[in-house]
């Protein structure tokens, strides 16, 4: 509640209280006390709705689409020269996960780790890109329904939460799509890697106040999206200590143009912090399938 709604119910209450003077004459009093009190707080929601309205207008304007809603097409078998079968890595959720901002294919998210996997295992890596522009936590269960009905990846990275944030979808409802995909993943024998929601707050055109309360949910829901991968059985990345200062200290290198969606430079951050990880899950998934196969 503003100083000035706080100051006005406070006044309220105040004469209601000092004009007492029965039994009757209170009971009326709290009641016109309490009405106040009601009326203050409906018009300061209101009035924090309205202006929270126009800045997300705002920052709509600010942000616009100078980067379209297609990434780059970056599924490949990456290092395909390396020995070996190639370790099968999917990427799931948002832009992010789908590399927009980035300017080549290697630049993505999924291209740098892929790249970063092959380096490090020493053997090819099929990059299959599932993630959508624009995409929530509820379209997760689409993504995972057009791929392939035979298709088992060792590793599934799924990075998603920041059209939740902006779209106000319930906390509850994004970890509980979150936990139905990551239990379908594990069921089929794909190890998974959860990057958190990012810390909206770097996000310089969304204007204040509205850029604090964006920042409190993206940090509230990373915190859900962390405990709901790990009693689901994935390998929770905090993005937002890992990478999030990186945002916030030099924003013109990290992000892209459209001041939302990071650069190349964002990209090779996020994958840095997200590539051990996806690394140590593809391991685990192939060991596992190599101790199922029959003698």
């Amino acid at each position: 509640m503003s100083p000035v709604l706080q100051t006005d119910t406070a006044d309220a209450v105040h004469s209601a209280f000092t004009r007492v003077g029965s039994n009757q004459g209170m009971s009326r009093q709290y009641f016109v006390a309490f009405a106040a009190i009601g009326a203050a707080s409906v018009s300061a929601a209101v009035g924090i709705r309205f202006v929270l309205t126009r800045q997300a207008a705002i920052a709509r304007r600010r942000i616009g689409k100078p980067l379209g809603e297609q990434s780059i097409d970056a599924d490949r078998v990456w290092r395909r020269a390396l020995d070996g079968d190639p370790v099968q890595l999917l990427v799931l959720g948002d832009s992010v996960a789908a590399g927009l901002g980035a300017e080549r294919r290697k630049e993505t998210l999924g291209g740098r780790l892929a790249k970063g996997m092959a380096r490090r295992m020493r053997r090819p890596v099929r990059l299959r890109t599932a993630a959508v522009v624009g995409a929530e936590s509820p379209d997760l269960a689409a993504q995972l329904a057009g791929l392939p009905d035979d298709y088992a990846p060792h590793v599934a990275v799924i990075v998603v939460g920041g059209n939740d944030v902006t779209h106000r979808l319930p906390i509850a409802v994004s970890t509980q799509h979150l936990r139905d995909t990551i239990v379908h993943l594990r069921r089929q024998g794909t190890e998974v890697v959860v990057g958190t929601c990012p810390d909206l707050g770097a996000l310089r055109p969304v204007p204040q106040p509205l850029r604090r309360l964006i920042s409190s949910v993206s940090r509230r829901l990373a915190e859900a999206q962390a405990e709901t991968a790990r009693s689901a059985g994935a390998r929770p990345i905090d993005l937002r200590r890992a990478v999030g200062p990186m945002f916030f200290d030099d924003p013109d290198a990290m992000f892209s143009l459209d001041r939302f969606h990071p650069s190349p430079l964002g990209y090779r951050r996020t994958a840095e912090v997200l590539l051990p990880a996806a690394c140590l899950a593809a391991e685990a998934a192939l060991s596992s399938r190599r101790q199922t196969v029959p003698r």
